[in-house]
Formats: C-alpha cells, sequence, structure tokens
C-alpha cells in the first residue's frame, strides 16, 4: 500500500509540475508576445503545447550540434589531406583549381610553419 501512494504521489507532483510550467508559460507569452508582436493571446492548452515543442526542439539542436562536433573533430578528409605527399596535394590543387575554392598560399601555410618550426626557424629566443 505504501508503494502504491509513495508512486500516485510522484505522478501528481509531475503533473503538477508540468500543469505548473504550462501555466507560467501561458501568462508570459500571453504579457509578452501579443503586445511586441501584435500576436494573438494562447490558451493554457496550446501554451501546454508550444513548451513541449520547444524542449523536444532544444535537446533535437543539442544533440545535432554534438554530433556535429563529433563529425568536425574526426573528418576523413583533413585525415586524408594530411597523409598525402605534397607532391599529391599540388597534384589536387592543380586539379580542382578551376572550382575557385583551392589556393595553393592558404594550403601550404601549415605545411610551411611546421616545416620552420622542424628547422628552427620559425623561434627566435
Amino acid at each position: 500500500m505504501n508503494r502504491r501512494l509513495h508512486f500516485f504521489a510522484h505522478v501528481i507532483c509531475g503533473l503538477g509540475a508540468v500543469a505548473g510550467f504550462g501555466a507560467i508559460f501561458m501568462l508570459l507569452w500571453n504579457a509578452l508576445v501579443p503586445s511586441i508582436f501584435g500576436i494573438t493571446a494562447i490558451n493554457f492548452w496550446q501554451a501546454l503545447g508550444l513548451l513541449i515543442l520547444l524542449a523536444g526542439l532544444s535537446k533535437f539542436m543539442v544533440i545535432s550540434a554534438f554530433l556535429g562536433m563529433r563529425g568536425y573533430r574526426h573528418n576523413p578528409i583533413h585525415e586524408k589531406w594530411r597523409k598525402m605527399t605534397p607532391e599529391k596535394r599540388e597534384e589536387f590543387i592543380r586539379r580542382h583549381r578551376h572550382f575557385g575554392h583551392f589556393n595553393r598560399d592558404s594550403f601550404n601555410k601549415e605545411d610551411e610553419s611546421e616545416k620552420s618550426d622542424q628547422r628552427g626557424e620559425g623561434k627566435q629566443g
């Protein structure tokens, strides 16, 4: 019996929290949005629906941003470029020059700075 009472107390508290957040969202919306943007006021159920929609969208954006950052760190094209010899890079730039995105100077900046650091030319001290 104690378990059932505990379970129903959690359910009631959860429903109360959802209703409270919906009411607060509705009151804030109706106080701000109609006067700022000229949009009509909303009722409780519309506010609850918007709140659920916004919560879902924010979770989707966080997840997609995390997956996007993961993909950026482990970019297979970047890894392939780093493994290319200078001759293969030159050939790649020559073949794709007509796209306008490839400039020999922008690609070789990193390589030249690494070479000068290895030779000791980049650091003076």
